[in-house]
Formats: C-alpha cells, sequence, structure tokens
C-alpha cells in the first residue's frame, strides 16, 4: 500500500533526525565503517559539511511527519576532466517498514527534478554497499553499470519514473476491480464460479427430458 510521501531539501532542523537515519543505514551495510561515523552528532556534523559545499544537496522523504529516507548528492560542474554537468548520488536509503510503499520513487522522482535544475543530463549513483534491493530498484529504473558506479540519463530516469508509476495505478485498478468481482460473488452466497461445463449441463437436461416422457 503506498502511503502519502513528502520529499523536500533539507533544512537545518532536519539534521538531528536524517542523522539517526543515516545510522540505520550504516547498520544495514556490510561496509558500515565506511559510510559515516556511528554516533549521531558526528554524523549530523558530517551532513551539515556536505551541504555547505558547493553543489552539495540532501533530500528528506517524510511520511506521518518522520524522516522516512533520504537522498545525498552533489552536482558536479564542467571542467578538464568531465564536459558537461552531472549529479552524483552518493546515498539512497528508505526506511524498512516503509518501503515498497512509494518512498524511494518519490526520492528519484525529485532527484530527477533536482537534476533538471542543476542542468546535470545525467545522474550517477554510487549504491550503498550491501544493499542489493537498492541495486535492484536502480536497476528497474534505468540505472547501468558504470565501473563502480551506476549510471542513468535525466531524461531516461523521468520516463521509467513516470512508466513504473502507470503500471502501479494500473495495477492497483486491476486488484480494485478483482477484490469487487470477489465481493459481489459471496454476496451471491458463494456462488460457484469458474467455466461452466456446457456439455455436463446439456446432458442433464437431456436426462430430465427423457425422465419426464417415461413418468408422463
Amino acid at each position: 500500500m503506498r502511503v502519502a510521501v513528502e520529499v523536500r531539501p533539507a533544512v537545518p532542523a532536519d539534521l538531528a533526525e536524517l542523522a539517526d537515519v543515516c545510522a540505520l543505514a550504516r547498520e544495514e551495510s556490510s561496509a558500515g565503517v565506511q559510510l559515516c561515523a556511528p554516533e549521531p552528532g558526528k554524523i549530523a556534523e558530517q551532513l551539515g559539511v556536505l551541504l555547505s559545499v558547493p553543489g552539495g544537496h540532501a533530500l528528506v522523504a517524510r511520511v506521518d511527519g518522520r524522516v522516512a529516507g533520504f537522498v545525498l548528492a552533489r552536482t558536479l560542474g564542467s571542467n578538464d576532466f568531465l564536459p558537461k554537468t552531472v549529479l552524483y548520488l552518493e546515498g539512497l536509503y528508505v526506511r524498512t517498514e516503509v518501503r515498497r510503499r512509494g518512498v524511494g520513487h518519490a526520492l528519484l522522482a525529485a532527484t530527477a527534478e533536482l537534476a533538471t535544475d542543476q542542468g546535470a543530463t545525467d545522474v550517477y549513483a554510487v549504491p550503498i554497499p550491501g544493499s542489493r534491493g537498492v541495486q535492484r530498484f536502480l536497476a528497474r529504473v534505468g540505472f547501468a553499470p558504470a565501473a563502480t558506479h551506476r549510471y542513468v540519463s535525466t531524461n531516461v530516469l523521468q520516463r521509467r519514473l513516470a512508466s513504473e508509476a502507470h503500471g502501479q495505478r494500473h495495477r492497483g485498478r486491476a486488484g480494485s476491480l478483482e477484490e469487487l468481482i470477489a465481493r459481489r460473488r459471496r454476496s451471491r452466497g458463494g456462488a460457484p464460479t469458474g467455466s461452466v461445463d456446457l456439455g455436463a449441463v446439456r446432458g442433464r437436461l437431456e436426462d430430465g427430458a427423457s425422465t419426464q416422457r417415461l413418468v408422463g
């Protein structure tokens, strides 16, 4: 079941709660010690450094007023090594209790919008080590392997996200229709469902007619 998700850029008041969620991501990763410090206070300081660097971004997703996930990213501008602007996605995480409910999709949709605003034609991602679910999710929405990263063009990401959202709405309508049919069948007192053997019905009718002729 999808939930109402609010995604927006992080503000200073978000840092303490965002640091707590980053600590959860650290615990899940097989390479946690390489991601960030274990203490939320230190993580908040590190997040502050990221957001103070030119091009540093943090997006927070909130569900029922709580931080449910985040994106950490940087805009890399054109230089001697890179002839165009790209968005470098350093972290994507969703809390376990709200996964498969649209939070990751909402975060990536906001990420694609951020890339467009920054003039970034491509998005590069570094999945958190050990997060196979994140890697499968990125692959599903168009990210392809690129050395140690995954990469997708901003336009392709937006199209894949729109297509996936449309598919989920279609599946939701189909599920509702199936539930409606099931309820109607139950309201008819458990009438049998499935295909009807017309040959068997015809045979029963013929037997009945023969019996009537014998009795008459």
